[in-house]
């Protein structure tokens, strides 16, 4: 898995890693129980503060995309990932109702929104789901 981050950008660059370790196990590039570089190694790797590193990982951990073993590093969560539960669902929702609100004001449709969503869900999604979705 190739991390990009945009070190201009707005979003604080331990966000950026967050997420695209989110996203590249959401994908499948990343597996259950892969082995993730130590913190030292993709600080070295990125250029980037070993701390910030320690920020996205602790992060990931808290949220169980990883675990963090002393014997073995760091791993993508080698059960999955959990369900998604009305906890998970209520933190999506607040996250997406100040894009959507965003959107609103800049003139964005629903209909566009969907399918901006769907674009994205389907640039993400495993390819074993996305034979699954061609069923549809």
């Amino acid at each position: 898995m190739i991390i990009e981050l945009d070190m201009q950008s707005d979003i604080p660059i331990y966000t950026q890693l967050t997420n695209q370790i989110i996203e590249g196990i959401a994908s499948g590039s990343l597996k259950p129980g892969e082995a993730l570089p130590s913190v030292r190694s993709l600080a070295s790797d990125i250029g980037i503060n070993l701390h910030t590193v320690n920020k996205a990982y602790q992060l990931l951990k808290q949220e169980d995309y990883i675990h963090i073993h002393r014997q073995k590093g760091v791993v993508v969560n080698p059960n999955g990932m959990p369900e998604a539960n009305q906890e998970f669902s209520d933190k999506q929702s607040a996250q997406i109702r100040p894009l959507i609100a965003e959107a609103i004001l800049r003139g964005v449709s629903l209909t566009e929104m969907k399918e901006m969503l769907e674009r994205i869900y389907r640039e993400i999604e495993p390819p074993v789901n996305k034979a699954d979705h061609k069923k549809e």
